[in-house]
């Protein structure tokens, strides 16, 4: 069975994707908005449990252009989590600015209101400026988060999916993969967590509020709240104005 899924940014290129072909949704984590990878995929566990096994994973780089397709056709698509080899930058473990997204683009560019059991945040400024924009893999899994080892994951037996199906480069962070060869018998990296993406895939996420020192001590003990109080922490701490509407206020 083969399922059309369009790679071109015009949506008139198109390329015929096997169900037996293998994609792969690989990520590079580490600290990330000032806390400790430990504690992020603790925090993402509750997320899971409340979300009845979907969570949402906050990402820095944009989605592959075929991943909207692939996420409408619902070609099965795993997500493979590594743990970066280099130290965290000093921006990502101490931001001096953290923000929580409420809002997300889905597959077919409608916006939507993020689903009430999901919390990603990241650092509030990037090079540029204040972030406008991040992105997130959204997940499912049936199985408890945690970091484990023994799996081994070979990039070089991937591509890129569409575009040159060009090697995995040194800075892509996040990538969406399709198998091209056997893995080699040695790898420096780990499926240290394996997922399946569900829903709309990778998203472009918007509306950012930023977090002030009580939300963000609210976060950092939020792997002491059950999945039941879950949803009422999350809208806590996605309350209030949101970024863009307050710099746009502070300019009239």
């Amino acid at each position: 069975m083969n399922v059309m899924v369009d790679v071109g940014a015009d949506g008139r290129n198109s390329a015929r994707v096997g169900m037996s072909d293998e994609f792969v949704c690989w990520s590079r984590m580490q600290a990330e908005a000032g806390q400790a990878l430990d504690a992020i995929v603790a925090r993402k566990e509750i997320e899971r449990q409340a979300g009845g096994g979907c969570f949402m994973w906050g990402v820095g780089n944009p989605p592959a252009l075929i991943a909207r397709s692939l996420a409408r056709a619902h070609v099965p698509v795993r997500a493979v989590f590594s743990l970066m080899k280099s130290r965290p930058k000093a921006v990502d473990a101490q931001p001096s600015r953290t923000v929580v997204w409420r809002r997300y683009l889905d597959a077919e560019g409608v916006e939507r209101t993020l689903p009430p059991y999901a919390l990603v945040t990241s650092r509030g400024d990037s090079a540029s400026g204040a972030k406008r924009t991040h992105f997130a893999l959204m997940c499912h899994s049936p199985e408890p988060l945690a970091i484990r080892r023994g799996e081994a994951f070979d990039p070089s037996a991937f591509r890129n999916a569409g575009g040159t199906g060009a090697p995995v480069g040194a800075s892509q962070v996040t990538a969406l993969l399709k198998r091209v060869d056997a893995d080699a018998a040695v790898t420096d990296y780990e499926a240290n967590i394996a997922v399946w993406l569900t829903a709309s895939y990778w998203v472009r996420l918007l509306d950012p509020v930023e977090l002030d020192v009580g939300k963000r001590r609210l976060i950092a003990s939020a792997s002491k709240v059950g999945a039941g109080h879950w949803c009422a922490l999350v809208e806590r701490v996605r309350s209030g104005p949101s970024v863009v509407e307050e710099r746009a206020g502070a300019l009239l």
